[in-house]
């Protein structure tokens, strides 16, 4: 279930929803917040998105027939 990016953890990997000039999607690489964004929580890089809604990461590997 997606949740309001407001309530984003700063805590954990997240899954992050976007809009862009493609449309709507859900980012394919775990995502933590930081002070001032967000960076890609596997290699600590920040990010330039503007997320929408969040939820917890699940791993993909793990995840068979997943769908954005």
């Amino acid at each position: 279930m997606w949740l309001a990016i407001h309530g984003a953890p700063f805590d954990r990997d997240i899954e992050l929803a976007v809009i862009d000039r493609e449309g709507p999607h859900s980012l394919v690489f775990p995502c933590r917040r930081v002070i001032g964004g967000w960076i890609d929580a596997e290699t600590a890089k920040r990010i330039d998105v503007r997320p929408t809604h969040w939820r917890e990461w699940r791993d993909r590997s793990q995840v068979s027939g997943l769908i954005s």
